[in-house]
């Protein structure tokens, strides 16, 4: 789905809730139920973010500073557009047909999605009550916000395992590694668990050490040590400067500039490691 159809779609008119006609008191506790949330846009798409074709939804605002966020206008949730669950399951629902037909489904991203967990967790309940497959994009940072409840409408988690080592994932994100990590084993625990892929950005002279590399690959092992077949899929995803000039566009600080993507030997290299584990990786 082009840009443009993407942005009209969210300022179009909002089904349920009255957007223009409520005071910040009132869109507040709608966020807080669930009722109302800050989108960025949607995309239909094809083998990415879950199997078969999506309908990726990105939500706006995220914890992290990623040095290599491809999409840093979706930081701030401020700068989202107001849309509501009904509004958006009306969305999904349109394409029952197409997800019955090639295995797909909706697929909520960012951002970070557990940002609004209880707009989150409306989306998920109702898609699950479509019959609709559903999975989150996550970086697991905020694992703690995601409900039991909420858990068990998810049938894939894309796990974003920035980097192994917690000093590196510090210099990538601004943050600890441990709740990332935390919330990975609560999924390989848990009766009712999702199916897991862990996603790897790997970027040369950041990412792409050989001990930060193989932490990321043990991690991904043990979880399947927790419960045979948690992690299905690992995926390296080479380092892009797709998002440059939105950076440039926000006067952000852009610090990889002069990075250059990884070398196909490199990016193989570093899918091996993950293959040496017994871990199917693309």
């Amino acid at each position: 789905m082009p840009a443009s159809l993407i942005r009209t779609a969210i300022d179009a008119p909002l089904a349920g809730l009255e957007i223009a006609d409520v005071d910040r008191h009132e869109r507040l506790v709608a966020m807080r139920e669930g009722r109302l949330g800050s989108v960025h846009s949607w995309e239909l798409v094809t083998a990415v973010d879950g199997p078969g074709t999506r309908l990726t939804t990105f939500l706006s605002g995220c914890p992290l500073e990623c040095q290599y966020c491809h999409n840093p206008d979706t930081l701030q949730m401020k700068d989202g557009h107001p849309v509501t669950s009904d509004e958006l399951l009306a969305r999904i629902s349109r394409y029952r047909a197409v997800f019955g037909a090639t295995g797909g489904g909706i697929t909520l991203s960012g951002g970070e999605v557990l940002m609004q967990p209880t707009f989150a967790a409306r989306i998920l309940r109702g898609a699950k009550e479509l019959g609709i497959h559903t999975a989150i994009d996550t970086s697991g940072y905020l694992g703690a916000h995601a409900s039991d409840a909420m858990l068990d409408d998810v049938d894939l988690v894309l796990l974003d395992v920035k980097s192994g080592d917690p000093e590196t994932y510090k210099q990538v994100t601004g943050r600890e590694l441990e709740p990332t990590l935390e919330f990975g084993r609560r999924l390989a625990s848990r009766a009712k668990r999702p199916e897991v892929w862990i996603r790897f950005v790997l970027v040369p002279g950041l990412t792409d050490d050989v001990d930060n590399v193989e932490k990321v690959a043990q991690y991904a092992a043990s979880l399947n040590e927790i419960a045979a077949d948690t992690v299905t899929r690992v995926e390296v995803l080479p380092f892009h400067q797709m998002g440059r000039d939105k950076w440039a566009a926000l006067g952000r600080e852009y610090r990889l500039g002069d990075t250059q993507p990884p070398t196909p030997e490199l990016t193989e290299r570093v899918r091996d490691q993950f293959r040496a584990h017994g871990l199917t990786t693309y």
